[in-house]
């Protein structure tokens, strides 16, 4: 069986609230409920989100649709970036190619990437511990810490490359007997489960 991981989608910027308390945009909002008819959706035994809003809202729209018990898993959150609060957008994707670029060096006070990828592996294979492997499981979370997970499963270096396309709403898979990755990211949009990644 499979394991999911789903980034947000798109948020409400605002420079004057704390990052983790950033919630979905209408453009973000629609994109989540677009897919809560789709199979995958709808098939899922289990959905566990980060603790931080925009990944809340999402998981509640999708367990809203899908009839389950919305949870959330402990240090799930995105890589911490406290240190310098809101950058703007052209300051911050310079700051994302350094955190990725030098995994084991923090920049200017950020978490860095192998401590962030350490915590991010160890919250989801806590959550699969007590999760029965023949059922599938969405994770619902964001960019960064998913793309360390993907790096992870897939065996390879930590790097921007693997980092998903603009705008979230991104899904990767793996196999929950092995771990192994099965597929890259793919809008959620897109993507139709099983079918995706056999």
């Amino acid at each position: 069986m499979i394991g999911l991981y789903l980034t947000h989608p798109q948020v409400e910027i605002d420079p004057a609230v704390p990052v983790p308390e950033w919630g979905l945009s209408a453009v973000g909002r629609r994109r989540v409920e677009a897919v809560c008819g789709a199979a995958w959706v709808r098939g899922l035994a289990r959905i566990v989100s980060s603790e931080e809003r925009k990944a809340v809202e999402t998981a509640a729209i999708l367990t809203d649709a899908s009839g389950l018990a919305p949870g959330t898993g402990q240090d799930m959150g995105e890589n911490d970036r406290s240190s310098t609060g809101f950058l703007a957008p052209p300051e911050f994707e310079k700051a994302a190619d350094s955190f990725f670029a030098e995994p084991e060096a923090s920049w200017n006070g950020w978490e860095r990437a192998i401590d962030a990828q350490r915590r991010i592996v160890g919250a989801v294979e806590r959550e699969l511990a007590a999760h029965d492997p023949s059922l599938p499981i969405l994770f619902v979370g964001h960019g960064a810490v998913g793309t360390l997970l993907k790096c992870h499963f897939a065996g390879r270096p930590i790097s921007r490359r693997e980092d998903q396309p603009g705008g979230g709403g991104n899904i990767h898979a793996f196999a929950l007997a092995d771990r192994r990755l099965l597929c890259d990211w793919t809008p959620m949009e897109q993507f139709t489960g099983i079918a995706d990644v056999v």
